[in-house]
């Protein structure tokens, strides 16, 4: 993971921060909430590492549309399925650059070899730059696209096969998410000729449209608009700074005095004034996307010699049929939240209507907790994510809500947080035991949310519930292997029923996603999957 900054700091932070910078028209100081973990998109999950990495400085083989879900071409100009739905043979654009830096210079276009670089790392652990440089690929073995592509052929410079074991109904869209950027298969052979594979991870190469400068871990990251750009009338902007500023209040103060044109995530308080400022402009949208209590089922959490008592059903009942739902909405999301019952929002296709809430009752809680043998007093702990995510605007007073809730019956509930990236880390590794986190979604499809973080192949990625169900699973898989979409809505409308009987997780939200911004900011989307591009934007005198 990466913790500090390798590269040296070019420009002093308060150059970023003064007006006259932040007023010229070919530069934008994007004020975000968080630091990333690093900058090679395959290893990652979260939107805050995809911002500052697949965004800016990467390209796809397909790419989704801006602001939208639809799939159009990216690094591949076209491909051909077969009628089995097992081969896909890519056509690749060809006259790509990949982008010079003072630290690797390419000697050609991008080719076959990065795509075949950029998958086999991440399925073959014996690949030479993997066992050089040790490292997970959680999204995509989270959908078993490790074991679901059999292999990867080159047919020739601008065309490579990929024959799947199994039809996988969401194939292109999941090629078009952040984790399939494609790496520079010169560079990491550059990399591994002088025992630096790790720097890939540190010192990112990509082809996109902004080329990376430098970092300073919480403070900024910047990037130059990339002039070889393969699609030119996309870089609109010289120089790109990521502000990283996590405090919500402090990103509002800097948006309204111009030192940053674009930021994220404000609290739901400060909503009307921003409205009211006629210097700024705040689009908004329906959110693609769940804020949810994930519970950890495994008999012992990892670190600790005491028995889980979240792995008795009881227990994860009570806790949630004792959340106060309408109450949390109104406190945390005030009025920009919708209430979810399922594990994905109702716009999503094959959403299950007919799926309902248990009732609150605090009562019954305390009587399935007594049921159980959950003694009065026992402590739970509780993980509060220390960011705001589109999903969550505010996960510490929704963490003191929860505390309360639980206390009504009987529970003592320790408030727990960690610096953002190792909360994830030690979430996947199964430290947690009750967590608050949430999901956008990244490619419309179901199978986003149900397997992704339900499934058995996500125990060590995004299913930090560690809840593994055979009969869950294997419906899921059922309808990834189906194209015929009515099939494949009625299993997810199995699965659903499954999943909301075990009580993995409690379902809190779905919020209106709202992004603030100074008024000269030009065609900036708001992204369905929680992402923050700036390709295709500019900013006005």
């Amino acid at each position: 993971m990466f913790k500090h900054a390798v590269i040296p700091f070019l420009v002093g932070a308060s150059i970023l921060a003064s007006a006259p910078f932040a007023q010229a028209a070919t530069n934008l100081v994007f004020c975000s909430e968080g630091s990333p973990a690093g900058f090679d998109p395959g290893q990652y999950t979260t939107g805050t590492d995809f911002d500052a990495s697949a965004e800016t400085m990467f390209n796809r083989l397909t790419q989704f549309e801006r602001g939208g879900t639809a799939v159009i071409p990216g690094l591949a100009t076209s491909w051909d399925i077969t009628p089995d739905g097992l081969t896909y043979t890519f056509h690749l654009r060809e006259g790509v650059k990949f982008h010079t830096t003072p630290y690797f210079k390419p000697t050609r276009e991008f080719n076959a070899d990065d795509v075949l670089f950029t998958f086999n790392r991440m399925i073959n652990k014996d690949d030479p730059f993997r066992k050089a440089y040790p490292t997970e690929f959680p999204y995509f073995t989270d959908m078993g696209m490790d074991t679901n592509i059999t292999k990867i052929d080159k047919l020739d410079d601008h065309t490579v096969k990929f024959t799947l074991k199994d039809v996988d109904a969401a194939f292109i869209q999941n090629m078009a998410m952040s984790f399939a950027s494609v790496q520079s298969a010169e560079y990491a052979a550059q990399l591994l000729k002088e025992g630096k594979a790790a720097d890939i991870n540190q010192k990112p190469v990509g082809t996109g449209p902004f080329v990376f400068k430098s970092y300073q871990k919480d403070s900024n990251i910047r990037y130059t608009g990339n002039k070889d750009y393969w699609k030119p009338d996309d870089v609109k902007i010289d120089n790109l700074i990521f502000a990283i500023t996590t405090d919500p209040s402090v990103r509002i103060q800097k948006l309204k005095k111009n030192e940053c044109q674009v930021t994220l995530f404000p609290r739901p308080a400060d909503l009307k004034a921003l409205k009211e400022d006629k210097t700024l402009k705040m689009p908004e949208q329906a959110g693609f996307n769940l804020g949810y209590i994930a519970y950890n089922v495994m008999d012992k959490v990892k670190g600790s010699n005491e028995p889980n008592p979240l792995a008795d059903i009881r227990v994860r009942q009570a806790m949630d049929m004792a959340v106060n739902k309408p109450q949390i909405i109104d406190s945390v999301y005030q009025g920009a939240g919708q209430l979810a019952v399922n594990a994905m929002p109702p716009t999503q296709w094959s959403y299950d209507t007919t799926i309902k809430d248990a009732k609150y009752d605090p009562e019954k809680a305390k009587a399935l907790l007594k049921e159980a043998g959950v003694k009065e007093g026992t402590e739970i702990v509780l993980w509060a994510m220390p960011v705001q995510r589109p999903y969550n605007p505010n996960a510490k007073l929704m963490a003191e809500m929860l505390q309360s809730d639980w206390k009504k019956i009987g529970l003592n509930v320790k408030i727990t947080s960690y610096e953002w990236g190792e909360y994830i880390k030690r979430s996947k590794g199964g430290e947690n035991q009750a967590m608050i986190i949430g999901w956008s979604g990244d490619n419309g499809d179901p199978d986003n949310w149900l397997n992704v973080l339900f499934g058995c192949d996500s125990l060590s990625g995004n299913n930090f519930s560690k809840w593994c169900d055979k009969k869950f699973d294997g419906i899921v898989k059922e309808a990834k292997r189906t194209t015929d979409q009515g099939k494949r809505t009625e299993l997810y409308k199995q699965a659903q029923h499954v999943l909301k009987d075990a009580v993995p997780m409690t379902p809190i939200a779905h919020s209106t996603v709202f992004q603030p911004m100074r008024s000269n900011v030009q065609d900036f989307k708001i992204s369905p999957f929680g992402l923050n591009s700036f390709y295709g934007v500019s900013v006005s005198k």
